[in-house]
């Protein structure tokens, strides 16, 4: 049997939609990890908990109540957490990695090699969002100092239009009456 024969692929833009920011990581959420991973949610929990010592806290944190409500809100497809009784645990990519050696099976492998690619791909996009955020504050900044300039001109012209007329001597030349 060769080794590619029965390769599994998922496009990178299905797993890179299943990492989300949370507490300032870049995680997956149990269930998500268990469709890629083609387990039950409850199974892949169950094998976490059987090698907890695998899974330190900066691998692996179950979410608040808060946490999973702001989740399902903002995040169409884990809409089916809502009415879960149980808090969702959340991976980093390390928890994720650590996730294969306790599946042992060849589909959580080759999964797992893709999902690793896709927290690459997106940890290599961070630096061009931070780099891309701080120029439209400098451009937010700038837009601001021109309107405050703007503000003055107007202030200005108003003062010039809404001046009193007072009699002044007319300068320039007089035409002559011949």
């Amino acid at each position: 049997m060769k080794k590619d024969q029965y390769l599994i692929t998922i496009p990178e833009q299905i797993i890179v939609n299943k990492i989300l920011q949370i507490r300032g990581q870049i995680i997956m959420i149990d269930s998500d990890l268990a469709d890629l991973y083609n387990v039950p949610t409850k199974r892949l929990n169950e094998q976490v908990k059987r090698n907890i010592l695998r899974f330190p806290a900066d691998f692996m944190f179950q979410l608040t109540e808060a946490e999973k409500n702001s989740v399902v809100k903002n995040t169409p497809h884990l809409e089916k957490l809502k009415h879960s009784s149980s808090l969702p645990f959340a991976f980093t990519e390390h928890g994720a990695v650590m996730l294969a050696s306790v599946l042992k099976s060849e589909r959580a492998i080759q999964v797992n090699i893709q999902v690793v690619r896709a927290f690459i791909l997106l940890r290599k996009s961070l630096p061009m969002s931070k780099d891309i955020l701080s120029k439209i504050e400098l451009l937010q900044t700038q837009i601001e100092n021109h309107h405050q300039d703007i503000d003055n001109i107007f202030d200005v012209l108003k003062q010039i239009i809404y001046t009193p007329n007072t009699k002044r001597k007319k300068i320039g030349f007089k035409q002559s009456e011949n």
